[in-house]
């Protein structure tokens, strides 16, 4: 008779480095361009945004106030493999319009508290919570938890399933008290277990079915 054996969310953390190794994520030569993607990602595929940071890398070199200064038009050229390219363009546009009255200084940014950071993304025209929240793990350097689908699916077949978003994220504040590079590489290995583990029997035959997980 199988047993399951329970875990917490440091547990499983390192369970999927053991099983995984190094995530890799995010993939980006810098911050500005890791902000973009973030945007860009949304209802698309990696390939598609990839192609997109291509045109825009050509004709900004990730230079910000480029960024800030192409017209909404040249913007949906751009970024036009990546789909919902009208809304994207305006929350692109949107985002670097406001940290111009910042100076583009992300360090200046980070230091806002997290919460209110966090509040100030999601006032910003199509920036929702997830987007927020990997704005704020990858680019301005405050440990969170991104409840995205990959995680909520993969909580569901460890025995914590919750519907949304926000639902999931009051039980995970305690990734905001971990040191930032486990943070990133938590969201990063659940990424890339989703990628690939995609199915209930899927799981069933990986090393993580004889958990369950623990949640606060």
């Amino acid at each position: 008779m199988s047993t399951t054996r329970s875990l917490d969310l440091n547990g499983l953390y390192h369970e999927l480095v053991d099983l995984l190794g190094p995530s890799g994520w995010w993939p980006a030569d810098s911050k500005f361009e890791i902000l973009v993607g973030a945007i860009l990602v949304q209802n698309t595929n990696w390939q598609n945004v990839d192609k997109s940071l291509d045109n825009l890398r050509h004709a900004t070199n990730f230079d910000p106030q480029a960024i800030a200064d192409l017209s909404i038009d040249a913007l949906q050229t751009l970024i036009r493999p990546s789909g919902f390219y009208r809304n994207k363009s305006r929350t692109i546009n949107g985002l670097f319009s406001w940290l111009a009255h910042a100076n583009f200084d992300l360090d200046a940014v980070a230091a806002t508290d997290p919460q209110r950071l966090r509040q100030q993304l999601l006032a910003l025209p199509g920036i929702g919570e997830e987007t927020a929240d990997a704005m704020r793990l990858y680019v301005f350097d405050q440990p969170t938890f991104i409840a995205d689908n990959y995680c909520r699916r993969l909580f569901s077949w460890l025995g914590q399933d919750f519907q949304t978003y926000a639902k999931l994220k009051v039980h995970t504040h305690e990734v905001d008290g971990w040191d930032l590079i486990d943070a990133q590489e938590f969201h990063g290995l659940i990424d890339n277990f989703g990628k690939t583990v995609k199915t209930p029997e899927d799981f069933a035959q990986s090393p993580l079915a004889q958990f369950t997980l623990t949640l606060k």
